[in-house]
C-alpha cells in the first residue's frame, strides 16, 4: 500500500492508474477508521480496480467551536486497518497542502438542501465538504467514489455539485453500519464514556420506533417525528438537535410520507454531537 502526502505525488500515481485503463475508487476520510469505513473500502475494492483512501481532517469544515483540535487523528493503525481491506493508495496531506498560504477559492452549494439538518446547525459545513471532496476528486482522478449513509445529507450534496460541475464521478452510498447494540458506527463514538454509549442507544432505539409505526400504516410526517422526539427526551443524557423528515434525496418538506423519505436526527450525548437516520420507503 502506498502512502502519498503531496498533491504531486497523488496525481502522478492515478495518472498511471488511469494510463493502465484501470477505474479508481475514492473513500474519503477523516481518519480514526472503524467498520464503517472500512465497509466502504471493501464496496469500493469490489467495485474498482483502484481503491485510494484519502486520511485528511479538513479543517475548512470546522465551525470556531467545534471539535477540529480534539478529532481524533491515529494515522498509522488506521494505515493497518487499510492495508487489511486491500487499499492501493493513501493520500495523507498536511493542511498546508490542501490550503496553501494565499488559498482563497471555495465550492459553495447554494439552495435549501444545505440550509437544514446538519447545514443549519454548522452553516460552513458543506462549503468546506464541498471544496475538499471537489479537490480530493480531482486529484485522485476518482471514477468511483463511496460515502456513508450515516451521512446522507453530505451524500445529497455531493451528488449535487458532482451533477452541477459536471464532474465525472460516480457518487456511491453506501448503507449505516452499526455496532451490535445497534449504534451507529462513528469516530466519535470514542469520545464518550461507557455510561455516555449506553444512553447513545436512544438514537437508533427511536428510529426503530419509528420504522415500526411506519411499517405498521403510519405516514403522517408530524406523528412519526413525535414518536422519535418522545423517546429521545426520556433519555436525560440527551439533547436534540433536531429531529426532521423529508422527502429523499430532494430533501424537499413533506407532510406525508410517500415514496423515499429521510428521518434524520441529530443528538448530544454529553459533549458529543451524533447523527443518524433511516430512509423510509
Amino acid at each position: 500500500m502506498k502512502i502519498f502526502r503531496t498533491v504531486k505525488e497523488m496525481q502522478a500515481f492515478s495518472r498511471e492508474q488511469k494510463k493502465a485503463g484501470k477505474v479508481i475508487g475514492l473513500v474519503p476520510t477523516m481518519g480514526a477508521l472503524h467498520e464503517g469505513h472500512l465497509t466502504l473500502m471493501r464496496t469500493a475494492k469490489a467495485a474498482c480496480d483502484v481503491v485510494i483512501a484519502s486520511v485528511f481532517v479538513n479543517p475548512t469544515q470546522f465551525g470556531p467551536n467545534e471539535d477540529y483540535d480534539a478529532y481524533p487523528r491515529r494515522f498509522e493503525e488506521d494505515c493497518r486497518k487499510l492495508e487489511s481491506v486491500g487499499v492501493d493508495a493513501v493520500f495523507h496531506p498536511e493542511p498546508s497542502e490542501m490550503y496553501p498560504k494565499g488559498y482563497c477559492t471555495y465550492v459553495n452549494v447554494e439552495g435549501d438542501i444545505t440550509h437544514k439538518l446538519c447545514g443549519a446547525q454548522r452553516p460552513i459545513h458543506f462549503r468546506g465538504v464541498a471544496t475538499v471532496v471537489t479537490k480530493l476528486i480531482n486529484i485522485t482522478g476518482a471514477d468511483e467514489a463511496f460515502f456513508g449513509q450515516k451521512d446522507a445529507q453530505q451524500v445529497v450534496v455531493v451528488r449535487r455539485f458532482v451533477s452541477d460541475l459536471n464532474l465525472p464521478v460516480h457518487i456511491n452510498m453506501v448503507p449505516i453500519v452499526r455496532e451490535e447494540s445497534g449504534l451507529a458506527r462513528s469516530s466519535r463514538n470514542a469520545y464518550m464514556s461507557d455510561s455516555e454509549k449506553e444512553a447513545a442507544l436512544v438514537l437508533s432505539r427511536s428510529l426503530k420506533k419509528a420504522q415500526t409505526a411506519y411499517d405498521g400504516g403510519e405516514k403522517d410526517v408530524e406523528k412519526l417525528k413525535v414518536i422519535v422526539t418522545a423517546e429521545i427526551e426520556a433519555e436525560p443524557m440527551a439533547s436534540i438537535d433536531y429531529v426532521d423528515l423529508f422527502s429523499f434525496p430532494d430533501l424537499e418538506p413533506i407532510e406525508t410520507v410517500s415514496g423515499e423519505s429521510l428521518l434524520a436526527i441529530a443528538v448530544r450525548i454529553g459533549k458529543t454531537r451524533l447523527i443518524d437516520n433511516i430512509i423510509l420507503k
